[in-house]
């Protein structure tokens, strides 16, 4: 499926480390309530990623759309690090105080959910099998620069999708249809 919008999921461990990762699978679930959906697609050792097991444990994420100028440090933050180092030191993330949950949010993403866990869905535990988080939208961040008219300017924005492989796309040629009326 292609092309994927990127969910830059923060998260705090009990440790209290600061953990960021990219996700593309990721859709809206449901607008009322809002309810976002990622999915881990399990390792190979068919273990849990950092980031699924921060949220079980403390309930809590921030949803980062990554933007074109965060390509680089989104792409290093997907690296294989240990539970015990901050993706946000390793990759050089500036982060920010969240409203509303504990874990960071990345200071320059121009669009933040805020997110408790609603729930996890095991679709499959085998290897390459994933793990669906549903996750209750309880706050949202919107920068001014990217807010035209009450609705989000996908040009000012300039979100990322992935296409596969090592190929992403941006969202800079737009074309807009009317929906028909019947």
């Amino acid at each position: 499926m292609t092309p994927r919008p990127i969910a830059w999921v923060s998260t705090l461990s009990a440790d209290g480390v600061a953990n960021i990762a990219p996700y593309s699978f990721f859709t809206v679930a449901s607008v009322n309530p809002p309810v976002l959906s990622v999915t881990q697609v399990n390792p190979g050792e068919k273990r849990n990623k950092d980031t699924l097991n921060n949220l079980l444990a403390s309930k809590e994420c921030v949803v980062n759309i990554v933007s074109e100028q965060q390509v680089e440090q989104m792409n290093q933050s997907c690296a294989n690090y240990s539970p015990e180092v901050s993706e946000f030191i390793a990759a050089n993330i500036e982060s920010t105080a969240s409203q509303t949950v504990k874990p960071l949010s990345v200071a320059s993403s121009k669009v933040r959910y805020e997110c408790t866990l609603r729930e996890v869905i095991t679709i499959s535990e085998q290897s390459a099998g994933g793990q669906m988080m549903l996750l209750n939208v309880v706050g949202v961040y919107i920068d001014d620069t990217v807010l035209v008219d009450g609705y989000i300017d996908p040009t000012a924005l300039k979100s990322v999708g992935k296409m596969g492989g090592n190929d992403f796309a941006t969202t800079q040629q737009l074309f807009s249809l009317a929906r028909p009326q019947l």
